[in-house]
Order: C-alpha cells, then structure tokens, then sequence
C-alpha cells in the first residue's frame, strides 16, 4: 500500500466522536471535512452539517461550482463504507469513481446539510445518491455517483 493510501485510511480511522474524517485526507482537508458535524450515520446513509470554507467560494461568495463534486465524491464514498461496515465481514477493497453528475438548483452559500444514501448495489457496483439541502430545507445541489469496488492495493 502506498505511503498516501496509508494516511488517507488512517484519516478515517482516527476520526474524533460526531466527525466524520480527520485532517490528513487531500480532498477532505480541501473541504475542511475534519470541521463536519456526524448528525446520522447507519445502513440508510449519512446526514452531514457542512460548511464552504473561504478558499472554495466564488467572488459572489457562493461555493464555486467545481468544488461540488469533490463533496458529492467524498461523501458518496463515505456511504459507501458506512453502508460496508454494517454487512461486510472481510477488508473493504478500494473504491473507485466510474460516473458523477451534479444538478445545481441554488447557490450554496452558508452552511448546509449533506445527505448522503445507497439508491443501488449491484455487485461491485454502487450508486449513491447526495443532496445539499439548505437550512431552509430548499434543495441547493443534488449528485448521483457510480462508484465500483476494486481489489485493495
């Protein structure tokens, strides 16, 4: 396994009550994932409180629209494992991105919610569906992940 592989797992691993990652992943440090609140994490799927941190937002203030899909990846790869570790009894192999798309409906301004499900498993195909939903309950941005498990490395 590769020194990076080694520190991303152990992001997940090390990770502190009600968080869902801890500094030291790329893209989650990017995002400020180490910042998240956990509210729900089960078989159904995660329910995140995040937030745009200053260096992703556009000069209007709203989070730069290519930053979405590194939220909808991150966490699409959390359900996946959350939804794992309830069902799988041997190592998880590596999970790789196949397809993503992402419908913006709103701009996202402040913080929000994620939330984040399994729509689909299909071998070792997984499609996990994530909504950014305002504190108004008004639905910002919506993405759909096909993602594939792969041997470990």
């Amino acid at each position: 396994m590769s020194h990076l592989a080694e520190v991303v797992r152990q992001a997940f691993r090390d990770r502190p009550p009600g968080r869902l990652i801890n500094r030291g992943h790329p893209a989650g440090d990017l995002l400020e994932a180490y910042r998240w609140e956990l509210l729900e994490e089960g078989e159904a799927g995660l329910r995140l409180r995040c937030h745009v941190p200053d260096a992703l937002r556009n000069p209007q203030g709203h989070l730069f629209g290519g930053f979405t899909p590194t939220y909808v990846d991150l966490v699409a790869i959390c359900t996946v494992r959350t939804a794992q570790r309830e069902t799988a009894p041997a190592p998880l192999g590596w999970l790789v991105t196949l397809n993503m798309r992402v419908d913006y409906f709103d701009p996202v301004l402040h913080d929000f919610e994620l939330k984040s499900r399994v729509i689909r498993q299909r071998g070792a195909n997984y499609w996990v569906e994530t909504r950014f939903v305002g504190d108004d309950g008004a639905l910002l941005a919506q993405g759909l992940t096909t993602l594939r498990e792969t041997a470990a490395r």
